[in-house]
Order: C-alpha cells, then structure tokens, then sequence
C-alpha cells in the first residue's frame, strides 16, 4: 500500500504444557516460552510499529513471591526493546547468581519474565495515542490472584461510549474511556463476581480462606465471564487475556472480522493473529493450525486442560478482506494464492486499457508487499501473450517463414523493477511546500528500460487517499516518459471508513469519497451531500439496529468506471504529461479471490455490526461540520 496506513494489532500467546525443568532438558534453557515469545512477536512485526508490550504469569508461587512480570515499549523499535530489558534483566540475575544457570527451580523463582504461561501484543495506535500507557498488555491488579487481570488485543469497539456509561451505571469510576480499558473493567466486574460467589460457596463448604483459593481456581467459569462481559460488545476483536493464578482465554468476534488461529500439543498451546507465525516458529504443517471460529473462546484452565466454547451466536462471516489484500503475512499458504488470485482477475481490465498492446507495456508493482498480486497479473498477462502467439500463427500459417515465427515466439511479457523506495528519507519540515517536496522523492525509479511508445502498468495493494500516488508516484513515473501510466489498484474503491480496527476513520481522507463529491459538482446535483447529512443527523437519536447507512447514496448515480476515472483526474494534473488511467478491482471478483473473507464494508459500506452504520454517519456529519474527531 502506497499510502501511510496503519497495520492491525498482533497478540501472540504461549502456554507451556511441562514444567520448565523439561524445556531445559530437550531445548537447553527454560527460556524455551520466552524464546518463542520474542519469534512470534517479531513474525509479526508487520502488525505493529507504535508499541509492543509482553507478560507472564509463573503457576503455583509461595505468597509474597511476584508472579506477574509486565513490560511495554513505545521505542522506535520496540520488540526489541521490550526483550532487550528482558534479556537485561535475566542476564543481571546470572552474573550476580552464577549457580543459577543450572537451577532451573531457582531460576523461576528469582528471575522475572520466567514462567508458563505468556502474552505478547504488537499495535499500532489508533484510539488513545501512541503514549506507553496505552500499549498493550493493560493490568488489572489486586491481590486476590484470581482477580488480576491482563489483556491485549486487536480490536476497536464502535460503541466505546455506550460501554463506558454502562460501568458508570454499576458504580465504577473508570480512569479513562478508551476502549481497552472499558472492555477490561467490563471483564473484571464480572470476574471479580464470579469470585465472591465462589468463595461464598467454598465458606459454605467448610473451607477456610487459604483453602478457598485452589477451590475458586478450579471451578471459575469463564465462559459465563465472557458471555456476561461480551454481550454488549460491538465492534471486531481477537482478544486475549490472562487470570493471575493462570488460567487464559481468546476471544474472537461474532462476525470473525479479527483473525486468530492456534495450535497445541503435548508441550504448548500456541494463539497468534496469523497461521503462518505459528506454523515458522513451531515447525508445524498448514493442517495443524486450526482458526478460532467467530463468536468462540479458546479458553485455557490453570492444569492446562484446553476446551472451545461458544461466548455469542456467531454472525454471517465477515473476516475482514484487508487481512488478505494486504496486512497478513503473504507467506500464509492460502493467503498466497488469494493474493495472485486478485491480480490475475483484474488483468482483462487492464488488457483493455492498454488495448491488448502486450509488446508495448512494462509491468511492474509498488510497494514490495503488491508483489503476489503482481504474480498474478502477469500470469493472466503470459495467457493472453499465448493466445496472441497461436492467432499470430494460425493467421500467418500458409505464409509463416522460420524467421517471422522465431520472432513471434520471441515475445515476452516485459517485467522491470522500476519504483525503489528510500525508507531512509523522513519528511522533517511542516511547512506543506517543502513537505510536498520531500515527498515527491520518497521513490526512485529506474530509468532506461521505458520507451515513449510504452504504456507502464503498476500494481498497488489499494489506493486509500492517493496522497502518494499524486505527490510522488506518478510524477516519478512521469519522468519515465511513457505513453499511458495505468495504476492498477488490487482492492476495489475504498468509499467508506473502517471502525474495526483500520485507522482510516475520515472520510474527506479517502480518495473515492472526493471523486464522488467532484462529480456530483460537475453535474449540478451537488445538493445531495446536505441531504444525506440532515439524513444522518436525523438518526443520532435512533438505537444501532434502526441505523441506515445513507452516505451510500453519495455513490449510487455513478459507475465504479466513472469514479475510477475521476480519481484518475484528481490525482494527476497539467505537470503529468502522460495519459493517467486508475483500475480497481472490482468487489464481485474480490469475493472470487478471497471466499472465506467476505468483509468488504470499506468498498460497500455493508458493516457486519449495527455500531457501524451509526459510525459512518457520524463521520460524514463530522465532515460537513468540519469536525476532526474520530467517528467511534
């Protein structure tokens, strides 16, 4: 994706299934889960740039003996921050405590971080800023082990605001509103409940208060906690959390628009936010490595007993389709061929925009992660070469010499590398000229290989707000000097914000959305966009499931063609001297490419919650009142 847009959050989490004395046996240190721990976040370092946070929890600890370690970085590299005071840490207790190396029990008892059970979190900022405080995990603490609390997840909840008054209306003070914090209050409320009612139980047993506690250890229910706890959720999430005495659960969505997959056998049970992680980090098969299904709970017992159970009905699936075009990992198996999927449909567009003029084009991609998609393209374009060839030779075969065969066999689809982005470049200076300026330089291109008779094709996974594309892209390739530059996007039309989790929450940000309003300014039915605003306005009263999405209607008198033209004209300008055409793909096919992952509420606007009618309304009447504050 050409354009600055933030990642989804990652979670990583590892349960050790034997005590730590058997890791150091068979793998040589009982850092074992710590070790795949820092692999796992790393592996999914594309998820999250902002922040990392790690915590463990040691089983079975003598009381006034710490059990919790927590750490969280916002440094510029932060995985490695965080792990880097952990290996600090650790190696501080070695070389104050030479005996300690080979003392495995002594080891888990001084040295913090040490223990069997683990949560990782890699994010990007979007609600709450990118300050430490707002890094995952969060902790909830008290001295009831049972009632410690962490959590950490990929998730945004469109109705942060219902749920904040809602902990008002039990009593409680929340420190803040951000959504990770009422979603840990709302938990903690229902665990802290679920406690009392359980020590109840156990007095009325017999029990004291110390032999209370394994009692209430064993029979918590977490499953009920998390059915109380979810019930008024909207938004999309994978989240994870661990209980001080050890026990954990995931969660998934009802819709599945958060992805979360795990694995487990007689030595660890593994969740991470995607497949390929786990199948790399622990040497396992594709089949191995099962998706939590939406509306379930992984949930993991201290004894480390594993059962899936359902928190809410599941919804139609919806698993968020940009998980495939663009933010997981590209090495996932299916993932992979989805993504050569998505370049090879789109290619019969572009054969008729450079009107099947094969010998005449250059192909190529930007940025990097466009290259499957790229794959894909030019296997339909080397299809399209061959029928070419065989009607060259069936057309020319009474008068076909050995020379002008070899030199239709010598046809070959034309491939270079020609956009390279300098990731040392950093735009230092506010001031919009010379911003504009640096910008423009972001990319160098290679120079030599484009005739002024080509047309240059470049694929990109999306086109978001197109600021790049017109700032620097285009006016690089621009000074290639070819014929027709013809951008080619493997998303289809991005007309609507994203509240689940995308940080793209403005809509006057989104490069279709300003196509749709040129047009209607060029046909004279501008007065539209106040009436869908007093549209919106009049439905901010209304609950969630009576909600209309009415910015559709900004769209429907045009075409995906007219748009996409218009987006042409506005992202080029009398400085481009080569013809401009923008291709997108259209959603029939990205259903085609993609069929387990048919989220496409950005390109449709058909949200798969009731919150996000509600949120898209908000921000086009944010819009039209000039209000710069998120929609959700």
């Amino acid at each position: 994706m050409s354009d600055a847009l933030k990642h989804e959050c990652g979670i990583a989490m590892v349960r050790l299934l034997k005590p730590l004395e058997f890791y150091k046996e068979k793998y040589g240190t009982a850092f074992y889960g710590v070790n795949k721990m820092y692999l796992m976040m790393e592996k999914q370092h594309n998820r999250g740039q902002d922040g990392a946070g790690f915590a463990s929890i040691k089983l079975n600890v003598d009381p006034g003996e710490r059990y919790i370690s927590r750490v969280r970085s916002n440094a510029a590299q932060p995985i490695q921050d965080i792990f880097a005071q952990i290996n600090e840490r650790i190696n501080n207790e070695f070389d104050a405590h030479p005996n300690l190396k080979e003392d495995v029990a002594a080891q888990k008892k001084q040295i913090p971080y040490l223990g069997e059970l683990f949560l990782g979190h890699v994010r990007y900022g979007t609600f709450g800023g990118n300050s430490v405080e707002a890094v995952h995990p969060f902790l909830r603490q008290n001295n009831w082990m049972h009632r410690n609390l962490i959590i950490a997840g990929n998730f945004n909840m469109t109705n942060t605001t219902e749920l904040f008054n809602n902990l008002i209306r039990l009593g409680m003070h929340p420190k803040e509103k951000a959504d990770t914090v009422t979603v840990m209050e709302k938990i903690g409320h229902f665990l802290d409940d679920a406690v009392r009612k359980l020590y109840k139980k156990a007095k009325a047993k017999g029990m004291t208060k110390i032999e209370a506690s394994p009692y209430i250890a064993e029979n918590l229910n977490l499953a009920k906690i998390l059915r109380k706890s979810a019930k008024d959720w909207d938004g999309g999430y994978a989240m994870a959390g661990m209980l001080g005495h050890g026990d954990a659960f995931v969660i998934r969505d009802p819709a599945g628009i958060r992805p979360a997959y795990y694995y487990k056998d007689d030595e660890v049970i593994v969740v991470a936010s995607e497949r390929p992680v786990i199948q790399t980090v622990f040497n396992v098969p594709f089949e191995s490595v099962k998706e939590i299904d939406p509306g379930t709970a992984l949930l993991l017992k201290k004894d480390g007993s594993m059962s899936v159970s359902e928190i809410l009905p599941p919804l139609e699936r919806k698993s968020c389709s940009f998980e495939r075009i663009y933010f997981s990992r590209g090495s996932d198996a299916e993932i992979y061929q989805e993504r050569k999927e998505l370049g090879r449909l789109v290619m019969p567009k572009v054969l008729e925009a450079i009107n099947y003029d094969t010998e005449n084009s250059v192909f190529s991609f930007i940025p990097n992660t466009a290259e499957t998609s790229f794959y894909g393209m030019l296997d339909a374009a080397q299809n399209e070469l061959n029928k070419q060839k065989n009607e060259a030779i069936l057309k020319e075969k009474e008068t076909l010499t050995p020379e002008r065969l070899l030199q239709i066999q010598a046809h070959k689809i034309r491939t270079e590398k020609i956009a390279i982005k300098d990731v040392k470049l950093r735009t230092f200076i506010t001031d919009d000229s010379s911003r504009d300026d640096l910008v423009a330089h972001v990319y160098d291109v290679t120079y030599g290989v484009v005739k002024p008779t080509d047309n240059l094709v470049i694929i990109d996974d999306s086109i978001v707000r197109g600021t790049t594309l017109k700032k620097s892209i285009l006016k690089m390739m621009d000074r290639l000097n070819p014929k027709q530059i013809v951008v080619v996007s493997s998303a289809p039309q991005i007309r609507y914000p994203d509240c689940y989790g995308i940080d793209m929450a403005r809509l006057e940000g989104l490069i279709a959305f300003q196509a749709a309003l040129a047009l209607h300014k060029d046909r004279g039915t501008y007065d539209i966009v106040d009436e869908i605003y007093k549209k919106c306005k009049k439905q901010t009263e209304l609950k969630d499931n009576k909600v209309v999405n009415f910015v559709k209607e900004l769209y429907e008198p045009f075409s995906d063609e007219e748009i996409s033209d218009k987006i042409s004209t506005l992202l080029s300008d009398d400085t481009i001297n080569a013809k401009v055409k923008l291709i997108f793909q259209s959603v029939d096919d990205l259903h085609k490419a993609c069929p387990k992952n048919l989220g496409d509420w950005y390109f449709t606007g058909n949200y798969p919650t009731v919150g996000g009618n509600r949120v898209v309304n908000r921000a086009y009447i944010n819009f039209i009142e000039g209000n710069p504050e998120r929609a959700y």
